[in-house]
């Protein structure tokens, strides 16, 4: 048994079309074949190659600031010595290098690289928050929209979708994922390489994807970003593998390794990853590039005395390509007429990064099309990035109905310093997103409401810091408002690589804000944006509606809009646990009980002395301005062999008075098992739509994938025992039935 396959995950079938979306590709469509005569073609460039040329494949390097390329590459890609770049962008410029690529000896094409994670030019919400809308199809669509702006500026490859599982929020990077859950995770990756690369991988509007890191990255100790890691290898492939592989299976031909060490061996040069896993279980047959510099890394690391040593020990263990350092370059020959690496293996480095670019039709279609580059945004893909803006938003919080807001509102107060700021919108990473083309809160709300209606704005307080001078404005301000919008969280800064938090509060003087607007008396909204979840007690306990909004892309202000007056009702769920205080992180839904389970009324159990175990809101929480009830949950078997297959299904009733979204989610637990297992594993999920009065039967195939884990011996195995089922709107409570699985 291999490790969990997406195609046997319990995802319901995802649409072809988003409710609003036009269709652009196929979940299920499968990546086109290599072409004929691959093999050959490869075997017979690398027979005509020096081993300056074959080190030369092997490199990659950075652009200028910009996107244009930097005069040696011009002279590198002459002599068929650069194999890459990043950030190189723009169809002249990329035109232009590839030009000199094509005048070299063997006229190999250069492969052109770039971040687009959360989209292009038409940004999307950041991955966290497109993970909240429990949509694969959203996923797939705003993926092939970044991928067919980005391959308009000659962008043949991205580095994405980053699929680390992340269980700690102080680590910033938690905003480029999917969150903590490995299914969840493994749907997400599954999608986004779908969406990237689509049915054929030579299509002009179509890009590679890269999988990363590869691996462990998002468990850094304490948070801090590019820290050692130090996990079991169940862990690892119960956890951390799943979305991997789900992107391999997708069709990802290239992965990135992760900065961090991962039990004492850096990912770069950790054979484990690279080879025994990577190549000889999951038979992958695409390239790894190192992260950024993490090649000469390995010396700080201490793996490596020095530069040649580091590029032994990452060739040697599988990292094919390397970023921005010039290692392999340097070092390469010397190794090899030194026998301290052999021959062989830079010759399988290069073939693996060959038959990617052959895959890509590189070699058919090198320069980019002229043309297709616009500065305008499209309108199709702002409505893309609007509705699926909206889709990403969670209502935590909606007491005495004061959402959604009334259009006839007479006065509205917009006040925070996250309300008008148009950069913080686009979020971490916005590839070549622009400022100037965001549409504000303040923006979107202005324009919800009637011609008469006032909107009144006050900043109220920095962002970060201690300056206060705003909050008598902002007083004054809600003061003479019927309702009152205050937005806070996080900078596109405070979340991301290299931001990493140790406390999870509002920063600055944010959270004092809210208290001054609220004791106004004026009915409060606090919208969050924000790259993690926030340690947020008091807004919790006292606004009477909190939305979480993360960082939602280039339309957010007419998405806050939509969903705050109603044109949407909020229907998407935490991918993440939010925690009370940062001492309870790591938390996380899918935990061990523990021989003694936390108990109230004995001390001696598994709690804390100042402050409950459980979470401010837990994984899969949302709310809606309709009401559902799920019942009748069954399932097709009480008993089953180890290779046997079960439905459950459950009926979800919309028992409001509007239209809405329900997010159905199937639990189980392995109650009865040779190793511990989590209180609950998320195993299947639908997102479904309901009128007034509207019932659904949903249905989730549980197979072998779905029941079994990974034993003592590291082996997949299903065995006998009690599993129970749990059917709810978030992983807490719902609906529980039972199975036994019995020996053949």
């Amino acid at each position: 048994m291999t490790l969990l396959l997406l195609s046997a995950l319990a995802v319901a079938e995802p649409p072809a079309v988003l409710p609003g979306l036009e269709a652009e590709t196929a979940a299920e469509a499968a990546v086109s074949a290599p072409p004929s005569g691959l093999d050959e073609r490869v075997e017979e460039l690398l027979r005509q190659m020096t081993l300056e040329e074959k080190l030369g494949q092997l490199q990659q390097l950075d652009g200028e600031a910009g996107g244009d390329y930097r005069p040696e590459h011009l002279e590198l890609a002459r002599q068929g010595r650069l194999g890459s770049t990043l950030n190189v962008r723009g169809a002249k410029r990329v035109n232009e290098l590839q030009k000199a690529a094509l005048e070299s000896r063997l006229r190999i094409p250069i492969l052109f690289g770039y971040d687009v994670i959360h989209g292009f030019k038409t940004i999307f919400p950041i991955p966290l928050g497109e993970a909240a809308s429990f949509d694969p199809a959203a996923a797939e669509r705003s993926a092939a929209i970044a991928a067919a702006e980005a391959s308009a500026a000659g962008v043949r490859w991205t580095f994405a979708p980053m699929v680390d599982i992340a269980r700690d929020p102080r680590w910033g990077r938690v905003a480029e994922g999917a969150g903590e859950d490995p299914y969840l995770g493994s749907v997400m990756a599954w999608a986004r390489v779908k969406g990237f690369q689509g049915e054929d991988l030579t299509a002009q509007d179509k890009v590679l994807a890269c999988a990363k890191h590869w691996a462990a990255y998002g468990a850094a100790e304490a948070g801090r970003d590019y820290n050692t890691t130090d996990l079991s290898e169940h862990t690892l492939r119960s956890v951390v593998f799943p979305p991997f592989r789900a992107a391999l299976e997708a069709g990802a031909l290239t992965f990135m390794s992760a900065f961090n060490d991962l039990n004492g061996v850096p990912a770069t040069a950790n054979p484990f990853l690279m080879t025994q896993v990577l190549r000889q279980e999951w038979g992958f047959e695409g390239f790894v590039v190192s992260d950024y510099t993490a090649v000469q890394e390995l010396v700080a690391h201490g793996l490596a005395s020095d530069g040649a040593e580091a590029a032994r020990r990452a060739l040697g263990a599988g990292t094919d390509m390397e970023m921005v350092s010039r290692l392999y370059n340097q070092h390469g020959a010397r190794l090899v007429q030194e026998g301290r690496l052999p021959l062989a293996v830079i010759d399988e480095a290069v073939r693996r990064v060959l038959r990617v670019k052959f895959r890509a039709g590189l070699f058919e279609r090198p320069y980019a099309e002229l043309g297709r580059e616009s500065p305008v945004l499209r309108s199709d893909h702002l409505k893309a990035a609007r509705l699926i803006a909206a889709r990403s938003m969670v209502l935590l919080r909606n007491e005495g109905g004061v959402l959604p807001l009334d259009k006839r509102i007479r006065t509205l107060a917009v006040i925070g310093p996250l309300a008008d700021d148009k950069r913080s919108m686009l979020g971490t990473w916005p590839a070549d997103g622009r400022a100037e083309d965001a549409v504000s809160v303040l923006e979107g709300l202005r324009g919800k409401t009637f011609p008469e209606a006032k909107v009144l704005y006050a900043k109220g307080c920095a962002l970060a810091g201690e300056g206060a001078e705003g909050l008598d404005e902002a007083v004054r301000v809600a003061q003479q408002a019927d309702a009152a919008v205050v937005v806070v969280g996080e900078d596109a800064d405070m979340s991301g690589e290299a931001a990493s938090r140790a406390a999870l509060d509002l920063p600055g003087r944010q959270l004092d804000l809210v208290r001054a607007v609220l004791g106004t008396g004026t009915p409060t909204v606090v919208v969050l944006m924000n790259g993690r979840p926030l340690t947020i007690p008091w807004i919790a306990e006292n606004v009477p509606a909190v939305l979480e909004a993360w960082h939602p892309g280039v339309q957010a202000g007419h998405a806050v809009a939509d969903v705050l007056f109603g044109d949407v009702n909020p229907g998407g769920k935490l991918p993440i646990t939010f925690p009370r205080s940062v001492g309870q992180i790591p938390i996380y839904y899918a935990h061990k009980s523990t021989g003694r389970p936390p108990d109230a009324k004995n001390k001696y159990t598994s709690k804390y002395l100042d402050s409950p175990v459980t979470p401010l809101y837990p994984f899969g929480h949302g709310l809606s301005y309709t009401s559902f009830e799920l019942s009748d949950l069954a399932l097709s078997a009480k008993t089953l062999p180890p290779d046997g297959k079960l439905t459950a299904s459950v009926q979800v009733e919309n028992t409001g008075n509007r239209p809405g979204d329900e997010v159905v989610q199937l639990y189980i637990q392995d109650a009865d098992a040779s190793v511990t297992r989590p209180v609950r594993e998320l195993r299947g999920f639908e997102r479904v739509t309901l009128k007034p009065g509207e019932k659904r039967k949903v249905e989730f195939p549980l197979t072998p994938e779905h029941l079994g884990f990974y034993g003592r011996d590291s082996r997949f195995i299903v065995e006998p025992g009690l599993f129970r089922v749990f059917a709810a709107a978030s992983s807490v409570g719902g609906l529980e039935a039972s199975f036994e699985v019995v020996p053949k």
